[in-house]
């Protein structure tokens, strides 16, 4: 049985990640690359369906982990009868890319550990049993085109297609467990050192970490959430996925379970402004180059979402053999979502790369001309209907955020030229700009509730925080924040905080959801505006 998602902690090696959870099992991993057919796939199904345990076989008392300082390496303590021990759970950073590791190391901290592991190896979402044999002392489990290499001192053995052992860990003993994923038509590749693995990964890590450029009171939080990003980011492509999950839910025993291992052009565009603005500029201009080769041909092409190396077919299925999360069905891969409209994404775009451009990123030519055919297309489809943020899979509908961010779009190409020097029609967009403007401010707000609505002409308000913290509309009467900060309430019940609005535009899919948490900090970001930098 999967644990609770909070129970999880993420490792990877920015090809593909681990969840890891606090009993010790590896749920989910996919490989080579976020997107791949996941190995290890409990998370969705059962422990049939692929995974890699690793626990004391005595009653465990208390489990306490954290990643070492600066790394995304994992160290999970357990305490039982007769000791404690630690697992130290990474994937190894490397530029070969026909290779794929991941390391356990079992660490005897205080008297004697019996220990049991288990492995599972199931390709295809945890349907297809490989052909596995010994080969040296070594594990190999071969299917399709996949084949993985169990190392290990340990002697395992088979029971009920299932690779076991038993093993004794005394106080300072480190015993270690690699896994390797290689083509299977390729000669087998080297065992790591994963002692030398170790070393080299945790400094690999704390240098990236190093040249963070915030050092105020909450770098050590920031710091963490910075190296969750890069590691959701792809070496090769420079491409950055919303998640290294799929098929999780919005609600439990929900339908709204999508899979979310891909390239969102707004996700992405959040994740590019904290690392930009953190130093990471290297990190920025990867990504600014992925979108470009992304989104090349005509703009009307633009998708809000990509595969890691910018592939733009991305169907969508259901594996009926998987239970879901928590009995959440159906389990989807792949995400149709690729083939609608949504009109914010082009101003999220559009900020994200002037943003950029303000943080001194190299210049590049071609990431001009994609913005400035970007901006043709989109003056003529602002004004169209679209799924917007929630994506929608009921009919189109005219969104106050969608166009809201179509105001940022423009008014960040008139930035571009007003600040760099950027060449484009700037007077025309001046005045495209300033017509979105006045509509948004006629239709989108309801005076009598002093607040912006997710539709225009609607009588309940909307999720429009965004028009604070883009810089949208005047601090004021007609913003969000201002509100909060006139110490109205703010309804909680109807999408600002929580997402049901998001659900009921969903064409029949509705679901209570959770927090909103983008929403709230939406509104943080807007609420200095109006005065209230405390909140």
């Amino acid at each position: 049985m999967a644990q609770r998602i909070e129970d999880y902690a993420l490792i990877g090696d920015m090809s593909t990640a681990a969840l890891v959870g606090r009993n010790g099992s590896i749920d989910w991993l996919c490989l080579p690359r976020f997107d791949s057919e996941a190995c290890f796939a409990a998370l969705l199904g059962d422990e049939h369906n692929g995974h890699w345990s690793m626990a004391p076989m005595a009653p465990v008392s208390s489990v306490r982990r954290h990643y070492r300082d600066g790394t995304m390496v994992l160290e999970t303590i357990f305490a039982c009868e007769g000791g404690e021990i630690s697992v130290i759970d990474f994937m190894p950073i490397t530029d070969d890319r026909d290779r794929i590791d991941l390391a356990r190391i079992v660490c005897g901290r205080s008297g004697s550990v019996r220990m049991r592991t288990g492995l599972r190896f199931r390709f295809d979402y945890g349907r297809v049993i490989p052909w596995v044999s010994r080969r040296g002392g070594d594990l190999h489990a071969i299917a399709g085109p996949d084949g993985l290499i169990l190392s290990t001192p340990v002697e395992t053995h088979g029971h009920d297609f299932s690779t076991e052992a038993e093993f004794t860990v005394e106080a300072g003993q480190r015993i270690p467990f690699t896994l390797t994923w290689f083509p299977s038509w390729q000669k087998p590749p080297d065992a790591i050192d994963p002692e030398d693995a170790l070393r080299q990964t945790e400094q690999w890590w704390r240098t990236w970490a190093g040249h963070c450029a915030y050092d105020g009171p909450w770098r050590e939080v920031l710091l963490r959430s910075l190296l969750t990003l890069k590691a959701l980011t792809h070496a090769q492509t420079g491409g950055i996925v919303a998640a290294p999950t799929a098929s999780l839910p919005e609600e439990l025993g929900g339908v709204r379970n999508w899979d979310y291992r891909y390239c969102w052009i707004r996700d992405a565009t959040f994740t590019l402004l904290a690392l930009s603005s953190s130093g990471y500029l290297s990190e920025a201009a990867a990504w600014r180059d992925w979108l470009v080769r992304a989104v090349a041909g005509e703009p009307s092409s633009l998708q809000i979402l990509y595969g890691i190396a910018g592939e733009r077919r991305i169907e969508e299925y259901e594996l009926d053999w998987l239970s879901g999360y928590e009995n959440s069905r159906p389990v989807r891969i792949g995400n149709e979502a690729h083939k609608q409209l949504q009109l914010d994404v082009y101003g999220e775009l559009m900020d994200a790369l002037h943003t950029a451009r303000r943080r001194d990123l190299e210049p590049n030519g071609d990431a001009w001309r994609v913005q400035r055919a970007l901006l043709r297309f989109l003056e003529h489809t602002w004004t169209e209907p679209d799924e917007g943020i929630w994506e929608v899979r009921g009919p189109r509908r005219h969104f106050t955020h969608s166009k809201l961010m179509a105001w940022v779009a423009f008014d960040r190409g008139v930035k571009e030229c007003e600040q760099f020097g950027m060449d484009g029609p700037v007077e025309h967009w001046r005045r495209v700009r300033d017509v979105i403007h006045a509509q948004v401010c006629e239709q989108g707000y309801n005076a009598k509730l002093g607040a912006f609505t997710q539709f225009p002409w609607q009588r309940i308000p909307g999720r429009c925080a965004a028009a604070d913290a883009a810089g949208g509309l005047p601090a004021g009467e007609r913003s969000p924040g201002a509100r909060h900060h006139r110490g109205d309430p703010l309804p909680t019940d109807v999408g600002w905080l929580r997402p049901p609005l998001r659900h009921r535009a969903g064409g029949g899919r509705a679901a209570p959801g959770g927090s909103g948490v983008p929403a709230v900090l939406l509104l943080a970001r807007g609420l200095p505006s109006t005065g209230r930098p405390d909140g």
